[in-house]
């Protein structure tokens, strides 16, 4: 059974945020769905609130209807150059990363740098901007994950990260998933052991009628998403919830929040658990040096690291 919070009551709600005034946050895909409302959330709590987006121009209109402190600055996940672009831009303290965005059950397409979508805009982009601007964050990172991890029986390939020799839009996305929870418990670990007092967390927002499920790319799948959703999801505001609860309760490192109802389809933000490959250090570990060669970053290494070369 999933551990709950005091906090975690049946009477949660965006609400119930502390005050964020002076803080800084980032939202990756805030320019919609559930990055949108968090992002009204927070800038409401009082949080000058960055919405990294693709679009400039959706951005924008986007942050125009924010109640409070905003930007936008381009970020596209599938292009490491963007990546690295929008870090090497970054200056001054960055309280909170909410690594939201993400596309969902794809056609076999690829990445600007060749990487296969989802991998490489799920996990790999977020990897890559979370090492390049964890020496400007201060408190914690929250990376949104999904059920879909567990996905029959889903799995890392190493041996065939793009699925080349096997690739359904499904098994791509239930893996960038996957990843996306493995990425925090190393990342967690790392943070741990350099002395860091940031936080590494995941979320998942259960089922939530949002656009991203538009996107999929076989008709008759989206046509069955679109039929669940009717019956069983949540609206956005509620499928920000475990984000939000994330981003500011105060919760061990590595812990994973959803929903508390059956099957974490809905309900209010608590601690949830996950599947076994998923809470597996030695794949973790192993992924995220994959994901190193991969993206060409690293790990910060303090300042002492680096006085010894």
């Amino acid at each position: 059974m999933a551990e709950k919070t005091q906090s975690s009551s049946e009477t949660w709600s965006a609400d119930r945020l502390p005050g964020l005034d002076g803080r800084t946050v980032v939202v990756t895909g805030a320019n919609s769905g559930i990055g949108l409302t968090a992002t009204h959330a927070l800038a409401r709590a009082g949080a000058h609130v960055v919405l990294a987006v693709r679009d400039t121009q959706r951005g924008r209109a986007a942050a125009a209807t924010v109640p409070g402190s905003t930007e936008v600055r381009r970020l596209d996940l599938a292009d490491l150059g963007s990546v690295r672009a929008f870090a090497d831009a970054w200056q001054g303290p960055l309280h909170l990363l909410v690594n939201n965005a993400g596309v969902m059950m794809l056609p076999r397409q690829r990445t600007k740098d060749g990487f296969e979508m989802q991998f490489g805009t799920n996990h790999l982009g977020h990897f890559a901007l979370t090492n390049l601007l964890l020496p400007h964050i201060t408190d914690r990172v929250v990376t949104v994950s999904s059920g879909a991890h567990r996905w029959g029986g889903a799995r890392i390939g190493f041996d065939d990260l793009d699925m080349a020799a096997n690739y359904t839009p499904q098994r791509a996305y239930a893996q960038s998933k996957l990843a996306n929870l493995l990425f925090t418990l190393e990342l967690q670990r790392r943070l741990t052991e350099s002395g860091s007092a940031v936080r590494a967390l995941a979320a998942h927002p259960g089922i939530a009628a949002t656009n991203l499920q538009n996107h999929v790319g076989n008709p008759a799948v989206r046509a069955f998403i679109r039929f669940g959703t009717r019956f069983f999801a949540q609206d956005d505001r509620a499928g920000a919830l475990p984000t939000l609860y994330a981003a500011t309760e105060d919760l061990p490192g590595a812990s994973y929040v959803g929903p508390d109802g059956l099957g974490e389809m809905r309900g209010k933000p608590t601690l949830v658990g996950r599947s076994r490959a998923a809470g597996d250090p030695l794949t973790a570990r192993r992924l995220w040096r994959v994901s190193e060669e991969l993206t060409g970053t690293h790990f910060p290494r303090s300042r002492d690291e680096e006085a010894r070369g």
